[in-house]
């Protein structure tokens, strides 16, 4: 191993992605990119060390080999620390994992409830679950545009 590949690998992150039921991404990352509460975060390697919640949205990694990947993210934590990110969630799917139907599906119940539905805890999940499908559906997208070229990490 040449000595510049051992100087690059000492310069990435590395990144655990966990949900309540499996470990779904474990590995080195030059950058990751996820959905705050107060905005969208990005990440590299020696970044200032901090706690935030994530809101519901997509989580996009580029890999040790250069390989972006997405994930969809119902909620959770991330901490990051200057060589490593760990992110806690209920819910984390890979973007081949999502189905677009039953996002479909679940953003128009959600939309019912939340015309229908007058009592305030049943609107906010309401809302919750609409803005979990929305943001399905979105990286459904983004990687639709990606696919045509039109979108980049």
């Amino acid at each position: 191993m040449s000595q510049a590949v051992g100087q690059t690998a000492s310069r990435l992150l590395t990144v655990e992605i966990v949900d309540v039921c499996r470990e779904i991404f474990s590995g080195r990352c030059s950058r990751v990119v996820a959905p705050a509460v107060d905005g969208e975060v990005g990440v590299l390697p020696r970044h200032t060390p901090f706690l935030t919640r994530l809101r519901p949205g997509e989580i996009r990694l580029r890999t040790e080999a250069g390989e972006d990947q997405y994930f969809y993210l119902s909620g959770g934590y991330m901490e990051v620390q200057q060589w490593e990110v760990s992110i806690l969630a209920d819910q984390v799917l890979r973007s081949q994992e999502i189905d677009r139907e039953a996002a479909l599906a679940a953003k128009r119940n959600a939309e019912r409830m939340l015309r229908e539905n007058r009592i305030p805890g049943e609107r906010d999940r309401a809302y919750l679950e609409l803005l979990k499908a929305l943001a399905q559906l979105r990286l459904l997208e983004r990687l639709n545009a990606r696919k045509r070229g039109r979108n980049r990490l």
